[in-house]
């Protein structure tokens, strides 16, 4: 980082010859005549060596010329902090201190700006009388005559307007008046008497324009242009940067109309810097006879997102709206925005590029973003018992222009995530919460096999608890495809089986709060902004235990089901590992605030009934299972015929969560009686389409990490497990059964659920 050194102490110079210089100046530039200039004219032959011996009395106040704080680019980086994903800038800028700066650089701006810049002490007067001859006198093109002080003055004054979003100091900081010419002159003075010139210099170099696209400072002129750094810049490259300031537009090399009069203006540099001494007379003939197109090496300048590398656009507009929302980041979402465009920062993420690989492979090869299906799929996968998300997976891309709203098959809407963090407002995901319903059960000391009577009809009042009172109103409840009910039924066997009806006794028996309880610990929330509590009115009614009332985002599912891949520790998803400034400093992020949620023989009970969901042949997880036989913990859903989901996840390595449907308009185009990337299905739930794709993606994870497998996860507890032979009805009457003949009885109806 750059550090300005301690400031040059220089003499004194009184008002009065501030006075008199700046009196020239006005003088000559409105005179006009060829008498007044010949008045003037000893003065102004010695002036440079009056300048030197001076300074000025007056003091600028407010104005801020360290060059660390100019705006520059913020980088943000995959997990690794080495792999770049995005940038993002106002303008385009990396400080870089003179020492990385190469002499050719120094050189060929100094010939090209101002020629006498080591000489003067901020205002070439001779310089300026030069212009006005040649602009006033000799009625040719207009010259400017400033040095490259006043010039670094200009850019400072232009850039602290936009800064501080005042139209009228960015309005008097470029107006070509005779005023804004003497202050400059006056400040620039003053900022000989406070800097180096090697800290002007330097100034400049990162201050300038040298492109277009917000192209500023010669490091990002280096890289655009070149592929290379400032301090290996050549002879030849150095004069192709120095010429381009005088007219970024014009003069910016990488557009084709521009190249011809760029080698002009290159030339005219290298002609200066011979002519100055910087270059030799062998050197000047080769760089001239060199065609400026064949030193090219031009490279992206696209910004933000829409440039995010590595298909990670929608994980990185994820981590924008976390900067945007998080307070570490600012008092203001201006702040934070101000400061994730002009603060120079190094964002790490927590990105994880296989992780996010995989799933955007499997999304669009599931469903390709331009099937006739018009169906969308969403993952989201997190890394258990850290918080971190690794990535998303939408078969859609990432495109926040105009564009999108004409073509399905690109969007910026991340349905992954919630509705603050730029997703929608939630889905219903169906049987993928029923794990939920295992936890709140065990948290009420009840074993997993008790058998319970699982009617289709409840009274919403059986539910009642603190928290939600019901009411006389019927829900009536079946399990899927047979629109009946199995009773009596276990809630171990209702998790196998994915059985609605268990489900509903389970929630008539321990109330609807204990549930809403026990996905709350979870790190459940709803994604709807105002009605993120489990608790509000979109979630709480007796359907919330069959998944039906959730408004939830696949990412915090993911968590959920990360929860229980680890232990039972529950996580705040993170996305940002670490943070600092332009100067290196340290900046605090959001954390993961890690923590004991749920005991943890509830979960290895819980993750037992979960794997017997996939290996037994009456379990509806069974699509779900991993490649190599890898041990197995999903929980496939499907609510009604709008969307179908899967959830599960590799103990402490990865979590996932998939959801497919119409995201946009499931209710007028339902997910079924259709063909999905050819393959047509009357009915398609969670184990048709969403399950494998689960698997797939997990996989190839697995596969490409080489990661170890865990069969010790899922050893369940003894006290869940006990046989109860006795269990209350909804009516309070009580009822024989085994677990042993409930398996029997379902194996033998081979029920399919959602």
């Amino acid at each position: 980082m750059v550090s300005m050194p301690k400031p040059n102490k220089k003499k004194s110079l009184t008002g009065m010859r501030v006075l008199a210089l700046a009196l020239a100046f006005i003088t000559l530039c409105i005179a006009g005549g060829v008498t007044m200039s010949v008045l003037f004219l000893p003065a102004v032959m010695g002036a440079n060596n009056v300048a030197k011996a001076v300074a000025p009395s007056m003091q600028v106040e407010g104005i801020d010329f360290d060059v660390t704080n100019l705006p520059q680019k913020s980088t943000m980086y995959a997990s690794d902090g080495k792999t770049v994903i995005a940038e993002f800038y106002a303008q385009n800028r990396e400080v870089v201190p003179l020492k990385d700066i190469s002499k050719p650089m120094m050189q060929a701006v100094v010939a090209r700006e101002d020629k006498r810049f080591w000489e003067h002490s901020g205002v070439d007067v001779q310089g300026v009388m030069r212009a006005f001859v040649q602009t006033y006198m000799r009625k040719g093109d207009q010259q400017g005559g400033s040095s490259l002080t006043q010039q670094y003055v200009k850019n400072v004054l232009a850039t602290k307007a936009r800064d501080n979003d005042d139209p009228i100091a960015a309005y008097h900081a470029t107006e070509d008046t005779i005023a804004r010419k003497l202050r400059e002159m006056l400040i620039s003075v003053q900022m000989e008497k406070k800097y180096s010139k090697q800290e002007i210099l330097q100034g400049y170099l990162n201050i300038a324009q040298f492109g277009s696209n917000s192209l500023y400072g010669v490091q990002a002129a280096a890289e655009r242009y070149f592929n290379t750094t400032a301090d290996k810049l050549n002879v030849v490259q150095a004069a192709t940067i120095a010429m381009i300031t005088k007219n970024p537009s014009k003069y910016d090399p990488s557009i084709p109309e521009n190249q011809e009069e760029a080698q002009k203006q290159r030339n005219i540099t290298l002609q200066l810097m011979h002519d100055q001494g910087f270059i030799t007379q062998q050197e000047y003939e080769e760089a001239v006879n060199t065609p400026l197109v064949d030193t090219l090496h031009l490279t992206s300048v696209s910004r933000g997102c829409m440039a995010a590398k590595y298909d990670a656009g929608y994980f990185c507009d994820y981590v924008v709206h976390k900067i945007e929302n998080s307070p570490e980041f600012g008092k203001t979402a201006e702040d934070r925005e101000r400061l994730l465009q002009e603060g120079g920062l190094k964002i790490v993420t927590t990105l994880d590029l296989d992780a996010n690989a995989a799933m955007m492979d499997v999304a669009n090869a599931t469903i390709p973003a331009a099937d006739s299906s018009g169906m969308e799929i969403v993952m989201a996968s997190v890394k258990p018992g850290t918080g971190e998300v690794l990535g998303f997976g939408l078969n859609r891309t990432y495109d926040a222009t105009d564009a999108a709203a004409t073509d399905p098959t690109r969007s910026s809407m991340n349905y992954a995530v919630d509705q603050i963090d730029g997703g929608g407002q939630g889905f219903q995901i169906g049987s993928s919460w029923k794990p939920i319903n295992l936890v709140a059960w065990m948290q009420q000391g009840r074993s997993i096999n008790e058998s319970l009577v699982a009617p289709t009809d409840f009274l919403t009042n059986k539910f009642s608890c603190n928290g939600y009172q019901g009411g006389t109103d019927n829900w009536h409840v079946t399990n899927a495809l047979t629109n009946g009910t199995v009773s009596p039924e276990s809630p171990f066997l209702g998790l196998v089986h994915s059985h609605n009806t268990t489900m509903a006794a389970m929630g008539a028996q321990i109330g609807l709060c204990a549930v809403a309880d026990a996905a709350k610990s979870l790190g459940y929330h709803n994604s709807k902004i105002g009605q993120e509590d489990v608790y509000s009115d979109i979630s709480m009614h007796p359907a919330l235990l069959i998944g039906g009332t959730t408004s939830v985002s696949p990412l915090t599912m993911a968590n959920v089901y990360a929860t229980i891949a680890a232990d039972g520790v529950e996580c705040t998803p993170v996305a940002i590992k670490s943070a600092e400034d332009s100067d290196g400093n340290k900046l605090e992020v959001p954390q993961a605030n890690c923590h004991q949620a749920v005991d943890k023989e509830i979960i290895q009970t819980l993750a037992y009934t979960m794997n017997q969901g996939v290996t037994r042949p009456d379990g509806a997880a069974r699509a779900a299972q991993l490649a190599d036989n890898r041990k197995t913990f999903a929980k496939t859903g499907t609510n009604e015929n709008m969307y179908v989901t899967t959830g599960g996840f590799i103990p402490h390595q990865i979590a996932t969560f998939v959801l497919v449907g119409d995201v946009q308009d499931p209710i007028n185009h339902p997910i079924e009686n259709i063909a999905i990337n050819g393959e047509y299905h009357g009915y398609w739930d969670g184990s048709t389409i969403a399950a494998p794709a689960f698997s797939k993606t997990v996989s190839q994870y697995a596969a490409k990490k080489n990661l170890p497998m865990d069969n010790d996860y899922g050893q369940a507890a003894d006290k869940y497990m006990k046989q109860v032979g006795v269990s209350r009805s909804q009516n309070g009457n009580t009822l024989q059964g085994t677990q042993q003949g409930q398996l029997q009885q379902q194996q033998n109806q081979n029920q399919q659920t959602r």
